[in-house]
C-alpha cells in the first residue's frame, strides 16, 4: 500500500501532550484520514514551528490541529504563519485547570482565527478536521453521515 501525503497536521508543545492527542489520531484512523504527529514548541523551538506552519501547505496539509497547555500560544503560532485552518486543543495543565490554555488559545487577534475545541478535546478537533476536509470530499461526507448516524444510536467516542 502507497504512503498517502498527510492532510491533517497534529503539533502538540510538549512530548507530555502525546497520550491527550492520540485520540485525535484513533479519530483520523477510523476516517482513514492521512496524518502527521510532531511535539514542536513554541516557544523552545520557535524557528521550528514558524517553519513548519509556513511549509504546511505546500507539503500538502489542508488543516492543522495544535495542541498546548498553560501559555498555549502553539495555535496562534501556526495560525500566523499559515492560510490553512488551525483547530487549538488548550491542554489541562499547570494550577489553572487548563483555563490558561483555553484563553491563550481562544482569544486571538482579529485576522488569526483559530478555531478552539474544549480542554483535552483532541476528538472533536480530529472530528471538526475531518469536517473541513470532507467539504470538498464526498466519500469523507459519507463516513461522517454514517458517523452521526452511529452517534444518535448511542455509539461513545
Amino acid at each position: 500500500m502507497a504512503i498517502q501525503t498527510p492532510l491533517v497536521g497534529i503539533v502538540m508543545g510538549s512530548a507530555s501532550d502525546q497520550p491527550k492527542m492520540q485520540a485525535a489520531e484513533i479519530i483520523l484512523d477510523r476516517f482513514g484520514v492521512p496524518y502527521e504527529s510532531n511535539v514542536i514548541s513554541a516557544h523552545r523551538q520557535p524557528e521550528q514551528a514558524h517553519e513548519y506552519s509556513k511549509l504546511a501547505e505546500e507539503r500538502g496539509l489542508e488543516v492543522i490541529i495544535a495542541a498546548a497547555g498553560r501559555a498555549a500560544h502553539l495555535a496562534g503560532v501556526m495560525a500566523a504563519n499559515t492560510i490553512l485552518p488551525v483547530i487549538g486543543v488548550p491542554v489541562h495543565g499547570g494550577h489553572l485547570g487548563g483555563a490558561d490554555s483555553l484563553y491563550s488559545t481562544v482569544q486571538m487577534p482579529s485576522g488569526v482565527p483559530v478555531a478552539t475545541v474544549g480542554i483535552d478535546q483532541a476528538t472533536n478537533a480530529a472530528i471538526l478536521a475531518v469536517q473541513i476536509i470532507a467539504c470538498h470530499n464526498p466519500e469523507l461526507r459519507e463516513k461522517l453521515r454514517s458517523f452521526k448516524q452511529e452517534l444518535s444510536q448511542g455509539l461513545k467516542v
